[in-house]
């Protein structure tokens, strides 16, 4: 068993791939709590400072420690931009992103003031994003925006949790889940998505952060993320009269995007 008395949490966890993650660290030997508005073994809102800084004080009151957390909650509140809500691009930024932020806040301070006091902490955070923060996806712009967001949170606390002993990835899945399965029923299972991430939740991923993993039914993907494509240097300022060839120039250069999910 990978997990043997680790102790982890887990957000969203009480239904789909949440409740999926939960059971698979226990049967690789994990102590496992679940936070969940809808049930679990705590139930406050991390997309509160409060809420998020109380589930992990209660890892640490229940089992002496924190080890690995799984940010998994979210919701959705679908619509074409021009028809979203404040209240509802709020909703989406806050329960994805700004969750991820406060429970990964919270954790780390945790691991570093272990890390201070001598401790060798093997940390791990999971994050969760989806092809939709990858390549957006048409009705979905909050949470395709909150979704990116969460990745490029998940760049910068790898480099900075490192000196700490924790390791930071995420994971773009493709499961049914309450917020998918009424849109996407043929997906995989979410039991499929719960290997990788209870591996990368376990000691042998050590070597492993700042990375994005597509996962979908039997295959595992790495995202490269963003790289440098062409460039033209004019050795000055750029008049505007020429930008507009020097950019159809560098963009049949390029390879081709991956369309947006239902352009």
């Amino acid at each position: 068993m990978i997990c043997e008395g680790r102790v982890v949490v887990i957000t969203g966890g009480a239904r789909g791939i949440g409740a999926a993650h939960a059971e698979e660290f226990r049967r690789q030997g994990a102590h496992v709590l679940v936070n969940d508005v809808d049930g679990g073994d705590h139930g406050e809102d991390v997309s509160t400072w409060d809420g998020a800084k109380s589930l992990v004080d209660k890892a640490v009151a229940d089992h002496g420690r924190l080890d690995v957390l799984v940010n998994n909650a979210g919701i959705v509140r679908d619509r074409m931009l021009v028809s979203t809500s404040e209240q509802e691009w709020d909703d989406v930024v806050r329960v994805h992103l700004k969750a991820h932020f406060l429970t990964m806040r919270h954790a780390a301070e945790h691991w570093r003031a272990r890390s201070k006091a001598g401790e060798q902490v093997s940390g791990r955070i999971i994050n969760t994003s989806s092809g939709a923060g990858l390549f957006g996806s048409v009705g979905q712009a909050n949470y395709s925006a909150a979704k990116a967001g969460i990745l490029g949170l998940t760049l910068v606390a790898s480099a900075e949790l490192a000196r700490y002993g924790v390791t930071v990835n995420a994971i773009a899945p493709s499961a049914r889940t309450r917020m998918t399965e009424e849109l996407f029923p043929d997906l995989a299972g979410p039991e499929d998505v719960a290997p990788l991430v209870v591996w990368l939740g376990s000691e042998e991923s050590a070597a492993v952060t700042g990375r994005v993993f597509e996962v979908e039914g039997g295959r595992i993907g790495v995202v490269t993320g963003h790289h440098r494509g062409p460039s033209v240097d004019r050795g000055s300022r750029w008049p505007v009269t020429e930008i507009g060839a020097a950019v159809a120039d560098l963009i049949t250069k390029t390879p081709e995007e991956i369309p947006v999910y239902g352009a």
